[in-house]
Parts: C-alpha cells; structure tokens; sequence
C-alpha cells in the first residue's frame, strides 16, 4: 500500500484536510468506543498535524504534535488515529516514527510525554515510552502518561 506523510501546522491546513482529520478522530474515538467527549479543546490550532494518506489521497492515519506548554512542559503528541481498514499492518509504528522523526528535526532530541490508553502501553513501549506511574480515566477510559526521554 502506497502511503503518502506530511506534517502541517495548523495554519497551513486547508478546510478539507482538517474536516478529513477530525471527520477520522470522531469515527475512531467517538464512534467505535463509544465514547461521548469533545475531541475540538482548542489545542488544534497551536498544533502541527501527521497526516497519511492512502495512494487515492484519503486520510487513514493522523496524529498531532502538541508544542510544549499546551498540554505538557514537554512535546506531546495525541490524537493518533488509524483508519479501522488498515489497522494491524504497522502502519501505526509508521505513525509514530514519522511523529518521532519531526520532533527529532523541529525541536531536537527533547523528551516526549503522551497520554495514552492503557491497552495501548505495550505498543508505546516498542516506541521507547515508558509509564511514569501516573494512571487515570479520561473519558471512562483508563489511561496512562508515558514519557519518552532521549538517551
């Protein structure tokens, strides 16, 4: 499958690209977990946007990049999302180097704190985040913070 990445600050988003990402993240975390949230916080416009496209130019994985002192101290990065259709073909390890990979070239080797969903932890960990202890519920969904620190 071929699979297209780029990186946009919020600005640079058209109108369509953004409808495609959100229209993405609702289906996924609202829809298939049912799960009644407001995924718009305002954190969006401050952020820099993952976005993968299939080769037929529709959005089946985003993530975004959170500066630090939006959510965390750190850089963060949420919102990672994976079209239902092409889940477990490790394109979500993609995902997550080609988030990795921008941090590394936009703010140098610095550590990264994520929010994650607990069943999630393991496939984190093969991306060097680690819990830090701290385990809540968000949304009725147990989660987890992890955090990544360069060697």
């Amino acid at each position: 499958m071929h699979l297209d990445w780029q990186v946009k600050h919020y600005p640079e988003l058209t109108t369509n690209e953004f409808h495609d990402l959100i229209a993405l993240r609702l289906k996924a975390f609202v829809v298939e977990q049912n799960c009644s949230y407001l995924d718009l916080d305002g954190k969006d416009k401050k952020c820099y946007h993952l976005i993968c496209r299939d080769g037929f130019g529709k959005v089946v994985a985003t993530a975004r990049i959170l500066p630090p002192g939006i959510s965390y101290s750190e850089v963060s990065i949420g919102r990672v999302v994976l079209d239902q259709e092409i889940r477990g073909k490790g394109i979500g390890h993609q995902l997550m180097e080609q988030s990795m990979k921008f941090i590394n070239e936009e703010f140098g080797s610095v550590p990264v704190r994520i929010s994650a969903q607990k069943h999630l932890e393991n496939y984190y960990n093969t991306h060097n985040f680690f819990s830090t202890g701290k385990e809540y519920l968000e949304d009725e969904i147990p989660h987890v913070e992890m955090l990544n620190t360069p060697n």
